[in-house]
This record gives structure tokens, sequence and C-alpha cells, in this order.
């Protein structure tokens, strides 16, 4: 044996993400496990979907659907989404031509970016803002204008039109707007979409819709989706997810609605990144959406959770931030520590036994605001234990 070998050394590799680390979500969530907490920190149901649709994609297994579907989605789910666009929104898309299913929102979100931003292209991200637009803009070449929401001293964020509109450039290609809004539970008003109108009018720009939580919207307000305002769905990609809407995250099936030509474009690199998605869960999704009570409830039933929480919190030192939609609800600790986002997070989940997310994680600059952000899509068992836990501050 020749005493001299030495092990392959593995090339350098430059990271084409260098800022990019563990996420704060999978962080909490190992903590809360280490310490046996009631994880209200990654935004997943703990109670399981409906069996009339597990019993769907088991039939569509059966029937033999477990082949490719065609690369842009299987054409019953396509029908079925395009049917439900237009009965709940009242706007047409072509099931053909502008619909497309996606591996989740979130392959949504970068297939829709990657498509339209070229290197030095600018795309205005509204902060605090789920973690995957920055790197998705990065991966594109694109650069990341930042505009901060508003948060009032004892009331919710708000978009600040103004300075959105003052963030726009020739190099402007796309706005990305999130509504109802992860993580501060924020839901943009109709006022909201006129603004943007505006903004846009007479441009080139693009909007990236995420409305992933489109059914969480509670109060009896109605969600505003893009698809609403004729002027500006002509230029938005619209994404959506089955996996919020029907409790089944770890399904990862969404779609993205968009004009014929935006979706053109959008399918040359969904063909490349993903090419297409599970074949028995779109066509078991299809024939569970043959039934809007679903997706029609679900305002009400997490509304009761919500109100639930909320009056968990009443009485404890927490101050509740408006939570009109998602499924959602931020509170500021001030009252209790003066401790950063993270620290407070981290006791809270290693000394109450709570996990929460501190909100600064969805700034890219990490802004202190001492405001966290729960989960309640939970189980009521599991709600009274964190409750009970978070009485005690």
């Amino acid at each position: 044996m020749n005493s001299r070998y030495t092990a392959p050394v593995t090339p350098p590799l430059r990271s084409r993400l260098p800022a990019v680390g563990t996420t704060v979500f999978s962080t909490m969530s190992a903590l809360a496990a280490r310490h046996g907490a009631v994880n209200l920190g990654q935004g997943f149901p703990d109670f399981a979907c409906d069996p009339r649709l597990t019993d769907a994609v088991a039939a569509a297994m059966r029937a033999g659907f477990n082949q490719y579907p065609m690369m842009a989605g299987a054409a019953p789910l396509r029908e079925a989404i395009a049917a439900k666009l237009a009965a709940v929104y009242d706007h047409r898309y072509d099931a053909a031509s502008e619909i497309t299913v996606t591996a989740g929102a979130t392959q949504g979100i970068i297939t829709a970016i990657l498509c339209c931003v070229h290197p030095g292209d600018e795309v205005i991200v509204i902060e605090p803002a789920y973690d995957s637009y920055v790197p998705s803009i990065t991966l594109a070449g694109g650069v990341p204008v930042l505009v901060q929401m508003t948060v009032g001293a004892h009331d919710g964020y708000a978009v600040p039109w103004s300075e959105v509109a003052a963030a726009v450039t020739p190099k402007t290609r796309l706005i990305i707007i999130n509504t109802p809004h992860n993580p501060t539970g924020t839901v943009l008003r109709a006022a909201d979409l006129r603004a943007l109108a505006d903004i846009v009018r007479g441009t080139d720009v693009l909007i990236l819709a995420d409305e992933v939580y489109e059914h969480m919207v509670y109060d009896g307000a109605r969600h505003e989706s893009v698809s609403r305002y004729p002027e500006l769905a002509a230029r938005s990609f619209v994404v959506s997810s089955f996996g919020k809407t029907y409790h089944v995250t770890g399904w990862k099936v969404g779609y993205v609605a968009a004009p014929a030509a935006l979706t053109a474009e959008f399918r040359k690199v969904h063909q490349y990144n993903v090419f297409t998605v599970n074949t028995p869960m779109q066509h078991g999704i299809a024939d569970y959406l043959r039934d809007p009570a679903p997706y029609l409830e679900l305002p009400a039933f997490y509304q009761r959770k919500r109100d639930l929480f909320r009056a968990g919190l009443q009485g404890s030192r927490f101050e509740l931030l408006p939570a009109d939609g998602t499924y959602f609800q931020c509170v500021r600790y001030d009252a209790i520590s003066d401790l950063p986002e993270l620290e407070f997070a981290q006791w809270l989940t290693s000394d109450i036994k709570v996990a929460a997310i501190p909100v600064s994680a969805f700034y890219q600059q990490p802004r202190e605001s001492g405001i966290v952000r729960f989960c309640f899509a939970k189980q009521d068992e599991t709600l009274a234990l964190a409750l009970t836990r978070l009485a005690s501050l």
C-alpha cells in the first residue's frame, strides 16, 4: 500500500449565495425540539387535511395517473383553477395558455423572477419579506431594492406607497407584493391596489403577487387579488398554494396565473427547473376543487383559531398587533423584555417552552422592533398548551 497517498481535495467553489446560511425557521424548530417547546414558529398546520382529499389522490393513483403529466400541469387541474379564479375574482384566465401548476409557491416565485429579471434589473421588495425573494433575485443577477413597511406604536404594518413610487427607476423590472402578508398578517385593501396601479401605469414594470394566503382574510373583508384589477392582472404573475389552502404544505403543489405572453416565458424556465409536478396529486386536487366549500369556509375556520389565540393573550403583557389575514399573529414584547428579537425568541423557546420567530429575520439587514411572530395554524389543544405557558408572562 502506498503510504504517501493523500485524500482527494475538493476544489473551492465560489458561492452564488454567500450571505445565505441556515434559516431562522430551521434553527428555531431545532431549538423547539431540543427543549420540548410548542412550536408556533414555523408556518404549517399540525392537523390532518380532509380525508376526501387524500382519498381523491389515492383514487388517482389507482386510476393510473402515475406518469408524467403535461409540462404546464394536468389539464383537469388547470381548468379547475381557471374556473375557480373566474368564480372568486371575476377574471377569466385561459387554462391552456395562462395557468401553470408549480412545485409549490416558492418554485413559482423563483421561476417568475428568473424568467423576467436580467442581470442589473432592479426588483422592489417590501420588507419584512418572505425569505425566498431576495435570494431568487440574486440568482437571477438582479438588484433587490428594499422598501420597509411602516409600523405604528399600537397599530399594524402598512405599505408606504409613496416610498415604493420613489424607488421606481428606469431599471425597475418587477415589484413583489404579498397579500395577505407573511409575517405581519397585514391585508392589502382596494386603496392599496389602486396605489400600486398608479405607480406602474405607463411603465413596463411587472408585478409578482404572492397570494398564498388568499383564503385567510378575516372580519368579513375580501382578498384583494391583483386578478380583480384588469390593469394589474395584465402585468402580473399571481402565485398561490394548495398546500396552504388545503393544509398539505408537504405536498408542494401550487400554481401561477399570468397573461399568455408572461406565461410563455415563465414556462421556458419552468420546464428546465422542475419540468412538471406530481401527477396523482394534481388529479386528486382537481377532483377536490369541484367543491368550493373547503376554501370558502377557510376564513371562518382560521378566524376562530385567531380569535382563540388572541383571547388567550389578552391577559398577558404581550401587545397584540392586528392580524387581518394569514395564520400568523405578531406581538410586541417590550413590556416583558428588552432583549433583541432573536435572543427573546430563543429565551421564549428554551425557558417558556413556546417557539416564535423574530420578525427581524424577515429583513435583509436585521431591524429591531421588539416584535415576534406566532403561528396559530395548530390544533386547539396545541394552542391551549402554548397559551397556558405564555400567560405566565
